[in-house]
């Protein structure tokens, strides 16, 4: 039975148009979990990350509206509550989808912890954008009395950033590994889990965001699955995305991937980080990354659609087949 990590993005469930409300990211879950089910009955075996940018904003706006009534909360403990609510939708889905299609598996959503270095530079060089728009007066109180580091977006006001380390370790990887073996479908690692720097034997939260896409090629990595896919909210990734140019890649090897991301394709807002995320499964000994909507996951695993990148030494039991880079 072959294996799989899906990346399942924040868009899966908050659209774009949408508000975010609970009935719609239900609908969306639902959905998703459909094209998940597909290929766990077409004979895969996996565990299911995603993000989480909306709802973990979410958090921080009502901890923050909320804090002269109860006690505010760090970015830590808003990431894990974040894990848990989304966890929660897509278990359940998953579950009641799985159900549906006559399949006895269970399903677990498990709040996922990451490790970073406390000595990562990035440490020291907030980059991440996090929460509302501040006016400037609301940006330099917050910035006076609570510390944050802050950053103008020109037109639309201040805005928190905070850093981003790279993710080193899985602290539940082994728990994850296991449950998987006994075929239990795992939701884990949202929004790239909760960062935690360790001292010694102890853990500690770190107010930070881990880029999903590079936690969950490392959890690929670690874990020896055979495909890792990536569910955006584009069908492709593309050269020269949102010009007149733009062309649609659909199966490429990593040195080709490699000199197209040289070449300025993919910017670090966007495609950047699932490029580098596919570039560093691939070179751990990955034999396939898959990156599409959703609604082209089955497909897409299937070699039918969406982009799909390989070790420039395809392994022999991954499809040798091209197409053509057409326009998009």
């Amino acid at each position: 039975m072959k294996s799989m990590l899906i990346a399942v993005g924040g868009n899966s469930l908050i659209r774009a148009g949408e508000t975010g409300t609970v009935a719609e990211q239900w609908a969306n879950a639902r959905r998703t979990a459909a094209a998940i089910v597909q290929l766990i009955r077409d004979g895969y075996h996996m565990v299911v990350t995603h993000g989480n940018g909306p709802q973990v904003g979410a958090q921080l706006l009502r901890s923050e509206r909320a804090s002269d009534q109860v006690p505010g909360q760090t970015l830590d403990v808003c990431g894990a509550a974040s894990q848990g609510e989304i966890g929660y939708l897509l278990a359940q889905s998953l579950r009641d989808e799985l159900t549906a299609r006559g399949l006895d598996m269970q399903v677990v959503g498990m709040v996922t912890q990451t490790i970073v270095r406390a000595d990562d530079p990035a440490m020291q060089h907030p980059t991440k954008p996090i929460g509302p728009f501040y006016s400037q007066a609301q940006a330099e109180e917050r910035q006076r009395t609570l510390g944050w580091h802050i950053v103008e977006d020109a037109g639309r006001g201040y805005r928190r950033v905070v850093p981003s380390p790279e993710p080193v370790g899985i602290v539940e990887l082994e728990v994850i590994r296991s449950l998987m073996d006994q075929g239990v479908l795992v939701v884990a690692c949202g929004g790239g889990g909760i960062p935690v720097v360790q001292s010694g034997s102890e853990l500690k939260g770190i107010e930070a965001v881990i880029d999903k896409d590079r936690a969950s090629a490392l959890l690929a990595a670690k874990l020896g699955v055979d495909i890792f896919a990536i569910s955006t909210d584009i069908d492709f990734v593309y050269l020269d995305y949102n010009r007149p140019t733009q062309r649609a890649l659909h199966y490429l090897t990593v040195s080709e991937l490699e000199a197209h991301y040289r070449a300025g394709h993919f910017p670090k807002g966007n495609m950047g980080p699932k490029v580098e995320s596919a570039l560093r499964f691939l070179k751990a000994g990955g034999k396939q990354v898959v990156i599409t909507s959703y609604v082209n996951l089955t497909d897409a695993v299937a070699g039918k659609a969406g982009t799909r990148i390989v070790p420039d030494a395809v392994p022999d039991d991954v499809s040798k087949e091209r197409e053509v880079i057409i326009g998009g």
